[in-house]
């Protein structure tokens, strides 16, 4: 059966959209006739990675670990696969996430598995779950593995989270301090030019600097907004050339304090990645080339795909990865740990937890102290601008007297 996607007016003129299943395009459209339905448009939903107009049918992380949880449950339960399939394009709330699962369950009805349904959905579905699946689909253990699937993809996007949310409060400090000290040079500061000018006095060098930078933020601000912009989007373009991308990587290493977040977090997602996959049965080598798909910094990912050639030779994982030096001293004494014992996979899992637990701890304790540090630089600015207006102020009394 093929999943076709409608969309029709009922008798009373209400339009409709949605999906259903047939053999054919001639099935569908007496389907649809039958309920009361005439279709205006009917579009089968193939197995490609594009949707109308040719834009790839992406699914963000934390719809993705819903649909993998909501799966794996029920084929937990026992349901064949495309009965659960069919749930899933049931509860589900978006058009685009059930054209998705439409379109897998089509695959699935034709003769297809799951991983390979998954491979016509590339951009939905990305190498590493893919591989995950083929891997519990070659085991036996499909529920079992979606399970750890769905943890594992919960794991990221929870940790994604934390970071991202710890941040907010120092970001929104920023801006509303910059925009409070636009609005004093702006207005504020103009205000009291005209009573310093008629003062015909000598300005204190505190008074004259803010003067002078109350005249640059009103009759150049604009302009440096523009130069900054552009100067922004000449890094971004910048950025897309592999040689300077490569470039500002390895310095974002070596970053006194944010070179650690960037090793932490990369390190994080290796670990977790190799451990469920080599969990679920996936070959090391194999394992070492979809994980350093999912590593953002390309040192260290060529550092993987490094040691990933130097397994092939037989050289142990622990050992390949520490001779770049780029990995914490920690996550190379865990895998040799693993090795040694037969573990592997329960020290990976330790390395991730530990790696993430430091990246958690060093974010909350950078914000922690970020937020406090500006409101008082904040407190420091104010206060100058303020002794700047005033300092003349005084001056104009003592003579008064």
């Amino acid at each position: 059966m093929t999943a076709f996607r409608y969309q029709a007016v009922r008798d009373d003129g209400g339009k409709v959209r949605g999906l259903i299943e047939a053999d054919n395009l001639r099935t569908a459209r007496l389907q649809l006739r039958d309920q009361g339905l005439w279709v205006s448009r009917i579009d089968v939903v193939d197995g490609g990675a594009g949707t109308r107009g040719g834009r790839a049918r992406r699914l963000g992380t934390q719809r993705l670990s819903l649909l993998t949880r909501q799966l794996a449950t029920l084929l937990d339960a026992g349901l064949p696969l495309e009965q659960a399939l069919s749930v899933l394009i049931e509860q589900s709330d978006g058009e685009r996430e059930k054209q998705l699962v439409a379109a897998l369950r089509s695959e699935i009805l034709a003769g297809a598995s799951l991983s390979q349904a998954l491979s016509r959905q590339q951009h939905a579905f990305p190498e590493l779950y893919r591989t995950i699946v083929a891997a519990g689909e070659e085991s036996g253990r499909a529920a079992a593995v979606m399970q750890r699937l769905a943890d594992y993809l919960e794991a990221r996007a929870a940790l994604a989270a934390k970071v991202g949310l710890a941040f907010i409060y120092p970001a929104v400090v920023m801006v509303v301090s910059l925009l409070v000290v636009i609005g004093l040079l702006t207005w504020v500061v103009p205000q009291m030019v005209t009573v310093f000018q008629s003062a015909k006095q000598e300005l204190p060098l505190l008074t004259k600097a803010l003067l002078w930078a109350s005249s640059v933020v009103r009759e150049w601000g604009l302009a440096l907004l523009v130069v900054a912009l552009i100067a922004a989007l000449g890094a971004w373009r910048a950025l897309k050339v592999e040689r300077v991308k490569r470039a500002f990587h390895a310095w974002r290493l070596r970053m006194p304090l944010f070179g650690r977040f960037e090793r932490a977090g990369n390190t994080a997602r290796l670990a977790s990645t190799l451990a469920i996959l080599v969990g679920s049965g996936v070959p090391l080598l194999k394992a070492l080339g979809a994980a350093s798909g999912v590593m953002g910094n390309l040192p260290l990912r060529d550092a993987v795909e490094q040691a990933a050639a130097q397994v092939r030779e037989g050289v142990t994982l622990s050992r390949a990865l520490g001779q770049s030096r780029l990995f914490p001293p920690v996550l190379i004494h865990l895998i040799a740990s693993g090795e040694a014992t037969g573990r592997l996979e329960f020290m990976l899992e330790k390395a991730a937890a530990q790696q993430a637990q430091e990246l958690e701890n060093r974010v909350a304790t950078f914000t922690g102290l970020l937020g406090p540090f500006m409101v008082l630089a904040m407190g420091v600015v104010v206060l100058l601008i303020v002794l700047a207006i005033l300092l003349p102020v005084f001056e104009m009394n003592q003579l008064v007297r």
